[in-house]
């Protein structure tokens, strides 16, 4: 049996893997352009396929059949081919959102939802709402209720975000004001990479419940490939794989003073657990071309933090990676965003008395007691995690990958 994706653009796909733990079958990526969905879908060697944007419409008028689902949508996820040749049409993001709403914990019923976009997903995200008894608006950037007149829709309890604005690469932007909405209770968003998008960072910080879309990814798939195989699949198997598949996408962020082990606890962790480690102050003399002490004595230490923003800012939003800092960065607030957007942060405590200071500029400028006094706090409220480096190395980074672990 072979299955597979048909979308546009598919490299940052984590289908394959999903399926991978779903069944045991075959499961490939189907890059096509437009003008090739429908002779693929004729001839192509596939039994079943999954379908993404842009062609969760287009695929219609070349299938034989739909679903109830798939028919009350006007979209396709999920085809399989029949015995006889004919192609079979389905949605499974339905069973995919409803599920996340499930997992959210909200009470969505006699609530109003606006729902952002008035896309695929947003058709989908409102079928879902209205059969939980919510009231969905949808919010669309030239209909009656749009971005310019969200005012007479404050009172709205739920919002959830059916674009891809937010979506890995373009991260750090929201679609909406959260503090616009004193009424709100949750946010939902069907963005999953990153793990939080600037939508769901300003929730947390405003202390709303909120998740992202790995939930809907993972249980649709899960209806998919009950489609393709032909038999039922229980569904407890969606938050171990929901589990797993967040644990490896998100970083592994290491904070801590100057000199505390971040790059070689960070290499044994990446080792164990086959990721990348990239050294933040590393990445940094590669852009700027000079060493950090020459950075420092030629340019200052705004310029040197200007250049760790840069590089926090590319390496926060991309997945699996164990990333050591430099040990001012907890200094700019605007680096914990990024950061957390897509990971896992640890601070490294050493003893002060251990710690080296050779060509670190600021360790030698300043007693490591008194940068340290005033630095605490904000390692504190960087963190997820505090984990102790007076042992040995290989003793933190195996305390760290028990937390990630137990963290899930």
């Amino acid at each position: 049996m072979r299955c597979g994706l048909l979308g546009r653009t598919l490299g940052h796909s984590y289908s394959p893997q999903i399926h991978r733990l779903l069944g045991d079958y075959e499961y490939d990526l189907f890059e096509k352009e437009p003008e090739e969905v429908a002779s693929f879908l004729k001839s192509g060697d596939f039994t079943g396929l999954n379908v993404t944007i842009p062609y969760k419409k287009a695929v219609i008028p070349c299938l034989d059949a739909l679903s109830p689902a798939a028919q009350a949508l006007g979209a396709v996820n999920t085809i399989v081919r029949r015995a006889d040749g004919t192609l079979f049409g389905h949605n499974s993001d339905y069973f995919g959102f409803a599920y996340l709403v499930r997992q959210s914990g909200l009470d969505v019923a006699g609530k109003k939802a606006l729902v952002l976009g008035s896309g695929g997903a947003s058709n989908t995200v409102v079928a879902v709402l209205k059969a939980l008894g919510a009231e969905p608006v949808v919010i669309s950037r030239s209909g009656e209720n749009n971005y310019g007149n969200l005012s007479r829709h404050a009172d709205a309890s739920l919002i959830v975000n059916a674009t891809p604005v937010g979506m890995y690469p373009n991260t750090g932007v929201s679609p909406v004001d959260l503090r616009q909405f004193p009424r709100l209770e949750g946010v939902l968003d069907v963005v999953y990479n990153p793990a939080r998008t600037q939508l769901l960072l300003d929730a947390e910080a405003l202390g709303l419940p909120c998740a992202n879309g790995l939930w809907m990814l993972v249980a649709q798939a899960k209806e998919s490939a009950e489609y393709f195989t032909g038999r039922p699949i229980d569904d407890a198997v969606i938050p171990s794989i929901h589990d797993k598949l967040s644990s490896q996408m998100q970083n592994i962020v290491l904070i801590g003073m100057p000199g505390c082990g971040k790059g070689t606890v960070g290499a044994l962790v990446a080792q164990r657990l086959g990721r990348r480690l990239v050294d933040a102050d590393s990445e940094i003399v590669r852009l700027a071309g000079k060493s950090i002490p020459e950075i420092f004595g030629q340019d200052g230490e705004a310029v040197f933090r200007d250049w760790e923003t840069k590089v926090l800012g590319e390496l926060g939003k991309q997945s699996g990676l164990v990333i050591a800092t430099g040990g001012g960065c907890v200094t700019m607030q605007r680096n914990y965003p990024l950061l957390h957007q897509n990971g896992r942060i640890f601070w490294l405590k050493r003893d002060i008395g251990k710690l080296p200071t050779d060509g670190r500029p600021l360790s030698q400028a300043n007693p490591l007691t008194e940068l340290y006094a005033r630095r605490k706090d904000w390692y504190h409220a960087f963190a997820d995690f505090t984990v102790s480096n007076d042992g040995t190395p290989e003793d933190t980074a195996a305390a760290i990958i028990s937390l990630m672990e137990e963290s899930k």
